[in-house]
């Protein structure tokens, strides 16, 4: 039902955009998140949207780099990543919340895409 895409190999310092395509029946009024989980980490909450767009939540190790949208007449969710550090690599995730906002528990979200590889060479 969430289908993950755009993940790579980059260097420090360059750019990716990851998508992520929904079922209309999973996500047209729902808040949908990017995750991402790095070796021997937790699941974290890296932005986050809510239905409509309008209100956006961003992890402090991301703001300014990173930009969350979605295209609800498309039912995608979108990544805009730049400004890339060693750090931001990780599997990242995107998943559709069970509100119409997101949240940072990963129990709050119902369905979860399989995840896209995201490596920053330094």
């Amino acid at each position: 039902q969430l289908q993950a895409s755009g993940g790579g190999l980059v260097q420090a310092g360059g750019s990716l955009r990851l998508s992520c395509a929904a079922s209309r029946r999973t996500n047209s009024n729902n808040g949908m998140g990017w995750f991402r989980q790095s070796s021997g980490k937790e699941r974290e909450l890296v932005a986050g949207i809510n239905w409509r767009g309008d209100s956006t939540y961003y992890a402090d190790s991301v703001k300014g780099r990173f930009t969350i949208s979605r295209n609800r007449d498309h039912n995608t969710l979108y990544l805009q990543m730049n400004n890339l550090r060693p750090e931001d690599t990780a599997v990242y995730y995107c998943a559709t919340a069970r509100s119409a906002t997101w949240a940072r528990a990963t129990s709050a979200y119902q369905y979860w895409g399989q995840g896209t590889l995201v490596t920053v060479s330094s």
